[in-house]
């Protein structure tokens, strides 16, 4: 059982199986994936690096990218088991009034919950970190009261919390994510739910969009990139953010920046002191 909700494995049949990863320094050229084929799974791209996905061994592939990239080096290639890559990521989680259920469980909703189908691929962000639950139980208090309706969704991920955001009735979502295959996913999760026409995915960085705007923000991404969404003019034009993945030794100088600001901390989450979660509202 998770923190905020209930995980429940039903034994369907999950379409991957052996993960392919391919460690290689660089980033690869606009396009080049295009002649991947269908066993690829996408590129996580990080720090310079790219940890490219295939469901089946592609070293001649692979052999072709470098010899037309020069720049790009291989590192190393593993094989693992998708549900040990994705250990955490169970068949349903119940998350406060949702059910994220996986494109294969075949299993019934429980009762009263809203039923949303959430495909992780290779991308974190299944629902079951407490940080998720905080900001989902967080937009759930925030449409209980006065519904936003327009949404930002910076580091989407899988795009959870878009999902749920325009579950709960925003008029449109937009959602952000710098890694190409986040957003990639997150667009996938979006067809899936059949919410094409409202929520919005795009690929760029969370400090471009942040003067976008919207009624409520949120964003569950790295403390160095919260701060400097803090410090945009388009951060106090907001009427209500969710800030998460803050840790310990980070919340404080959010928490103060915030404060600096026309806003009020309503209400702060944390899971074993480690993690937290901020609610905040502008006065």
């Amino acid at each position: 059982m998770s923190e905020k909700g209930r995980n429940i494995d039903s034994g369907g049949d999950c379409p991957y199986k052996d993960l392919h990863i391919y460690y290689i320094e660089g980033c690869l050229m606009p396009g080049s994936d295009d002649r991947f084929g269908d066993s690829y799974l996408g590129d996580w791209e990080e720090e310079g690096t790219s940890f490219l996905f295939f469901s089946r061994p592609e070293d001649d592939i692979i052999s072709r990218l470098l010899s037309d990239q020069p720049g790009l080096v291989l590192h190393d290639s593993y094989q693992m088991a998708w549900k040990d890559w994705q250990a955490r990521f169970p068949d349903m989680v119940e998350i406060g009034g949702f059910a994220f259920a996986a494109p294969w469980f075949g299993g019934e909703t429980p009762r009263g919950k809203i039923r949303l189908t959430l495909d992780p691929g290779v991308v974190f962000g299944t629902g079951t970190h407490p940080t998720t639950a905080h900001c989902i139980e967080a937009l759930e208090e925030v449409f209980a009261g006065d519904p936003p309706e327009k949404v930002l969704d910076l580091g989407c991920g899988t795009g959870i919390l878009a999902l749920a955001a325009k579950s709960l009735g925003a008029k449109t979502v937009t959602a952000v994510d710098l890694n190409p295959l986040a957003a990639r996913t997150t667009k996938a999760n979006v067809a899936l739910n059949g919410m094409e026409e409202s929520v919005a995915v795009v690929h760029g960085r969370a400090e471009n969009w942040v003067d976008r705007p919207a009624d409520l923000l949120m964003a569950n991404i790295h403390a160095a990139v919260l701060k400097e969404l803090v410090s945009h003019p388009g951060f106090a034009r907001k009427k209500t953010v969710i800030l998460s993945g803050l840790l310990r030794s980070q919340v404080g100088e959010i928490r103060d920046a915030v404060k600096s600001l026309p806003f009020k901390i309503k209400r702060e989450w944390s899971c074993d002191g480690t993690w937290f979660t901020l609610l905040c509202q502008k006065t």
